[in-house]
């Protein structure tokens, strides 16, 4: 098999072409971005997807490939991802719950999926000797920041029972390695917008509404994100995975520029064309203490481990969000508040 560059890249342009990987979370917003770049680059990759009584196989209905196999399932069942993970060379876990505000109501089936489903993940790759497995965090997991941009080093604060159960996910991991030497690396990734992400979201939110809405409804303006496109996070993956002398260590990925809700939506509706009044509610905020005021990453570590440099403005990612948007116009009304 080749090897990898000291940069993280691979020697030869094939480094994935005949791989089989398993993508956990691979129907969804990333998943199926980086499932498209594995079969691009000659990847044989499963899928495992949440199981529904519709066979819907989400963001991959459209691929038609034999490269590519789709199961249905749950990440959390260990029987099920064991018959998933056997003969399989690297394995990328992104399979979680996200939504931070339904957190709040259902704080129990965020355990299972987020800790119970990566505790399946990882002894199903230490059972069948895995040669790496790439744990998806969140920048969540750091909380408000006490510095920025921030590093690996920050402390991690659990300020919304979904980040507490990414923290839990994140250490199971590092426990993993620790105790049984396995290849695991943990990519903890920023602030992460595109096409196909789902409408429950800040920035697709305020985009269907500068095209489509009278006006446009939003939360608090204050907080400051790292809004990094979809291609470069999916680049991070490719690298990590590619990489050698990764394994027990945890990498952010980000554009590395803040920007707070507000700049984003006045450039939303600057890159939209439009100039629509503002409406900010309450139901849209998140509670007091619950909120992250500020994210900025640091991906200096990842830069120098495997060569992670993010290639999108946010005005760029913008422009493809807009187009994906037109081409795909709403369904149901375009300010409705997605939990």
């Amino acid at each position: 098999m080749p090897e990898p560059d000291s940069d993280g890249g691979a020697t030869a342009a094939d480094f994935w072409r005949r791989r089989t990987v398993l993508v956990t979370g691979g129907c969804g917003f990333i998943g199926s971005h980086l499932v498209e770049a594995l079969l691009a680059a000659g990847a044989r990759v499963r899928v495992l997807g949440r199981y529904n009584s519709r066979s819907d196989r989400g963001f991959l209905n459209a691929i038609d490939d034999p490269s590519l196999q789709v199961k249905l399932g749950d990440v959390a069942d260990p029987w099920f991802v064991q018959s998933m993970a056997e003969g399989v060379d690297t394995i990328f876990h992104l399979a979680a719950l996200i939504g931070i505000p339904y957190s709040y109501a259902a704080p129990a089936q965020y355990i299972e999926t987020n800790v119970k489903g990566t505790l399946a993940v990882l002894e199903a790759a230490r059972r069948h000797g895995v040669r790496r497995v790439i744990h998806t965090s969140t920048s969540e997991t750091y909380g408000t920041a006490r510095y920025v941009p921030i590093d690996e080093r920050h402390p991690l604060v659990a300020q919304s029972p979904y980040s507490a159960t990414k923290i839990a996910a994140d250490k199971l991991a590092e426990s993993y390695h620790l105790s049984f030497a396995l290849p695991v690396a943990t990519l903890r990734p920023f602030n992460t917008f595109g096409p196909r992400q789902s409408m429950r979201a800040v920035i697709p939110s305020l985009m269907m509404q500068a095209l489509y809405g009278e006006e446009i409804v939003a939360g608090s303006l204050a907080p400051v994100r790292d809004m990094n496109y979809v291609l470069d996070t999916v680049a991070g993956f490719l690298g990590i995975a590619a990489a050698e002398g990764v394994a027990g260590g945890v990498y952010n990925v980000g554009s590395g520029r803040g920007f707070t809700i507000g700049e984003i939506l006045a450039l939303v509706q600057e890159v939209a064309g439009v100039d629509k009044p503002v409406r900010q509610v309450e139901e849209r905020v998140r509670p007091a203490g619950s909120e992250v005021e500020k994210l900025v990453c640091d991906f200096s570590l990842a830069a120098a481990a495997f060569g992670y440099a993010p290639s999108y403005s946010l005005r760029a990612g913008l422009e493809r969000v807009r187009d994906h948007l037109l081409a795909h116009p709403p369904a149901r009304d375009p300010g409705l508040y997605r939990v």
